[in-house]
């Protein structure tokens, strides 16, 4: 089965828009790496319109040339998002549906402080109907190719033997995750712990 990747394109009829959506001139990319001032400055106006202050300002809006297959990610308590420049290749409209989605985790986690809470759970879900995208997604699917990196290194299930491949070696202790959920209400267990195989799994 294909890796699901982040965000689903979302079509949403105009009379979902509300006075915060975003200017409809074309996005100007700035510099790789460069708060995008236009972004930005939106982002901190629909903050204000919050009365949200700490988020409206130190909110940024960049372009990540690094990004793969995700099409954005926010980062929080830094308060920052990050766009991949190949939205770029489809349109305005996915453009400013991407930042939607992204700034909506912000507001989210801005509203709800240290308290903790699903990346894409209720508090998301409101956020979203509030900037103009009820009925969003969590996943996208535009065609954003990425590298292809060899899964060189195997680890087994002690308990089930399942097999997991990863590009890098694991740095820290992981147990079996399925093993987890139905023998230990998914807290981790050292007798599940994966143990890494000598022998290296084929191109």
């Amino acid at each position: 089965m294909p890796k699901r990747l982040a965000q689903l394109e979302f079509r949403f009829p105009a009379w979902l828009r509300k006075a915060v959506s975003p200017p409809s001139k074309t996005v100007r990319k700035p510099a790789a790496g460069q708060p995008d001032p236009e972004m930005t400055s939106w982002c901190k106006g629909t903050a204000q319109s919050f009365e949200l202050p700490e988020l409206a300002k130190k909110v940024r809006v960049s372009w990540n040339p690094r990004m793969r297959t995700t099409a954005g990610r926010a980062w929080w308590p830094a308060r920052t998002i990050e766009l991949n420049p190949k939205l770029k290749d489809f349109s305005d409209e996915e453009v400013w549906r991407t930042l939607k989605h992204e700034f909506a985790h912000l507001l989210a986690y801005e509203r709800c402080g240290r308290k903790r809470i699903e990346p894409h759970g209720i508090e998301w879900k409101t956020a979203c109907a509030e900037l103009g995208i009820a009925g969003e997604s969590t996943y996208h699917s535009l065609p954003l190719k990425g590298r292809k990196m060899k899964r060189k290194h195997s680890y087994a299930c002690p308990s089930c033997l399942a097999v997991i491949l990863r590009v890098r070696p694991m740095r820290r202790a992981v147990a079996c995750y399925t093993c987890c959920k139905k023998y230990n209400n998914g807290r981790y267990h050292d007798h599940f712990r994966l143990i890494k195989n000598e022998i290296t799994p084929p191109a």
